[in-house]
């Protein structure tokens, strides 16, 4: 004889691999570390210092 098998414990098994499949795939596309983000931050703030350094005033003295 063959062995019984729980339809139910099988369907959610397969339900989750697909859903880890997919979180794997989100990963991958959209997924940045805290120090990748980090870093792009900082990187931002330097290039605004640098912008706002070299900004000329329209009010010139007279």
């Amino acid at each position: 004889m063959s062995d019984v098998v729980n339809l139910n414990r099988f369907r959610k098994q397969k339900a989750r691999t697909e859903q880890k499949a997919r979180a794997n795939e989100n990963a991958v596309k959209f997924g940045r570390s805290k120090a990748v983000k980090a870093l792009d931050q900082t990187e931002a703030t330097m290039q605004h210092k640098h912008l706002d350094r070299h900004r000329i005033d329209d009010k010139t003295p007279e």
